[in-house]
């Protein structure tokens, strides 16, 4: 089977991947994708800094990761301070009407295809009971 000849670019390209392992490594965790790279690598140049992501740049990372790890406690009570109180209690408000509206749909099924239906009984006594299989 022949292969098909790839564009020059593509083949410096990959010749550079494979000069700097690290930036498969962050391809496969999902930090970038192949195309994102190869753009960056086209527009920066193979000199540009992002692609020095060595030894060095693992110290800076561990300091940032714990950083951000300590930082989301306070991003959330941040949140929690900028809340509204009255805001909050408006929006659970349409949640539980838009959930009454929602359940009074399915009972309103349940009732036309059921048939088992107790004539006292306005509306099935639970709307989402299943049977065990």
């Amino acid at each position: 089977m022949a292969k098909k000849k790839l564009h020059p670019s593509v083949e410096k390209f990959k010749a550079f991947v494979k000069e700097r392992p690290e930036l498969a490594q962050q391809v496969r965790k999902g930090e970038t994708t192949w195309q994102e790279m190869f753009e960056d690598w086209y527009l920066l140049g193979e000199d540009d800094p992002r692609w020095n992501t060595k030894s060095d740049n693992k110290q800076d990372n561990k300091n940032e990761e714990k950083e951000k790890k300590t930082d989301w406690l306070g991003t959330i009570m941040g949140a929690v301070k900028n809340m509204d109180p009255t805001q909050v209690q408006g929006q659970i408000n349409n949640i539980s009407q838009a959930l009454g509206a929602i359940q009074g749909v399915l009972s309103q099924f349940q009732g036309k295809s059921g048939g088992s239906q107790e004539s006292g009984n306005p509306g099935p006594s639970n709307p989402f009971s299943f049977r065990k299989d």
